[in-house]
């Protein structure tokens, strides 16, 4: 699809590449579900196979001439592709442990501390109207985690890292993409294998090799070929990540991915008959208000700002 994507405009790139990540995001979400509910494959495994399938892909493109790999020190990646595997990891975690629409919306505290390390780390400023409205977002997850007939210490636990770390790692992404002057499949075809190796590195400490849920157990060919599948959706995924980050910015991939929710939080009522109580749809709302109130406010904030650059002289 990149060869495609470099045919239409600047603008047509950023939509497609969109439509790609929505579709890919809500598939990886009920796939791995899937596999967590009816097979129980081991989490960690299933990201390293992710990991490793990503790799392979952009091993593909690259041999097809889709893009030319450009070096990139080890160094300066280590900490990107560390918390690329606390993202994937603490996320699926989170994905296991919760229920779908709980997961769904703990991902939405993303926007907010992304606003907060841009804020102090990287010196950025946000309007009061944009600050305010992560009020509402944040009241709203609470709502719907505390009301969760599922709720459990261990999944708010790895909820909460899986935030902090998808956080600091997809303000990372964009800001290593400019720093190196690489695009996103010149980042990601590097840090794939290094966080593989992390990974392969410490499963063995907290999964089997073998036997029942090992990697190596007895696994049917309906269960391998959903794993593979979910690897082939989770290098979509992490491709169009890493390119809507490198061209657009951190805050806008997490605003769009919260209109995905909705189709997920449904899909999981529908999939899985997930209870839904009146507090927690209470949550969902006042969330997606905040949502609403946050896109409105930054597309006035943009029009304002072109408007501004268009009147100098």
């Amino acid at each position: 699809f990149t060869r495609m994507l470099l045919k239409i405009s600047p603008n047509g790139r950023i939509a497609a590449c969109l439509l790609i990540n929505l579709l890919s995001s809500i598939c990886i979400v009920f796939i791995n579900k899937w596999i967590y509910v009816h097979y129980g494959f081991p989490n960690m495994t299933l990201t390293l196979i992710h990991f490793v399938v990503t790799w392979l892909g952009l091993y593909i493109c690259q041999k097809m001439d889709i893009f030319a790999p450009k070096s990139v020190p080890v160094r300066k990646i280590v900490l990107l592709a560390l918390s690329f595997c606390g993202f994937v990891a603490f996320t699926n975690l989170s994905l296991q442990n919760n229920s779908i629409g709980t997961y769904q919306l703990a991902k939405t505290m993303t926007t907010p501390v992304i606003i907060i390390i841009q804020t102090i780390y990287y010196k950025k400023t946000f309007s009061t109207k944009i600050k305010l409205t992560l009020v509402p977002i944040t009241l709203g997850v609470i709502l719907n985690t505390y009301y969760d007939v599922r709720f459990n210490l261990l999944g708010t636990l790895f909820a909460t890292l899986g935030v902090l770390v998808t956080s600091l790692y997809q303000v990372w992404v964009g800001a290593k993409q400019h720093e190196l002057q690489v695009n996103s499949m010149q980042l990601l075809y590097y840090q794939a294998p290094l966080s593989s190796a992390f990974l392969l590195g410490i499963i063995p400490f907290f999964e089997p090799l073998s036997g029942d849920g090992g990697i190596f157990g007895p696994w049917s060919l309906s269960a391998l070929a959903t794993v593979l599948f979910s690897g082939v959706i989770a290098f979509l995924v992490n491709l169009s990540i890493y390119w809507i980050i490198g061209n657009t910015s951190p805050v806008t991939y997490n605003m769009f991915g919260h209109f995905k929710f909705c189709i997920t939080l449904v899909g999981g009522y529908l999939l899985f008959h997930e209870p839904l109580s009146l507090n927690q749809a209470l949550g969902i709302l006042c969330t997606l208000a905040g949502i609403l109130l946050y896109t409105h406010f930054k597309l006035v904030e943009q029009e304002e700002g072109k408007n501004r650059l268009a009147q100098r002289p």
